[in-house]
């Protein structure tokens, strides 16, 4: 009687994991995260125009069980040819706030009249809540503003002006409004 060996003999490969191979059969991803291909994300499409943070708040409101704490963002966005807007976004994200604050801006964008050394035409005033400020052309000077109104006034690309702001509040938001205000009262 012939008697063999019963010991079992693994077969290469068998049971053994591939080496090469990812989930499923597919190859397996690059260990480094930096050599994967990145998907663009919304805010690269973004290019056409500038943008400015003016600020960020966390706020909060009480609920039953506490307080819940949200972020409000304030942008001015412009292309630095004449348009510019003001935006106010919320959201429990300052990613999601910053984009709702984007669309804002995008919606309240207005064309500022501009002379062709893109400066203005004449003086302009306006108050906005309890900010009151006042821009004036002066040739040659460059822009000479401070705050919001700067901001403002460089996405909008006007230069040889002066601006001032009249009031003792600090409130970036209505200092900005009360440029826009100025800007939109041009002929």
């Amino acid at each position: 009687m012939d008697i063999t060996n019963t010991t079992t003999q693994k077969e290469p490969g068998l049971h053994e994991k591939p080496k090469d191979r990812g989930r499923g059969g597919a190859p397996a991803r690059p260990k480094n995260r930096l050599s994967r291909k990145r998907k663009p994300s919304q805010r690269e499409g973004r290019s056409e125009f500038s943008q400015k943070v003016v600020s960020i708040r966390r706020v909060a409101r009480v609920v039953a069980g506490g307080r819940r704490f949200s972020f409000s963002v304030v942008i001015i966005l412009g292309d630095k040819a004449g348009s510019v807007g003001v935006g106010i976004g919320k959201g429990g994200d300052t990613a999601i706030a910053i984009d709702k604050a984007i669309r804002d801006a995008k919606k309240e964008m207005i064309k500022v009249k501009t002379t062709e050394s893109m400066s203005i035409a004449h003086e302009v005033r306006a108050k906005y809540s309890s900010s009151e400020i006042i821009i004036i052309p002066v040739p040659g000077k460059g822009l000479v503003a401070g705050s919001a109104v700067r901001n403002v006034l460089e996405l909008a690309g006007v230069t040889d002006v002066t601006g001032k702001i009249f009031s003792r509040s600090k409130n970036k938001l209505n200092i900005a409004r009360a440029t826009m205000k100025a800007l939109k009262s041009l002929s």
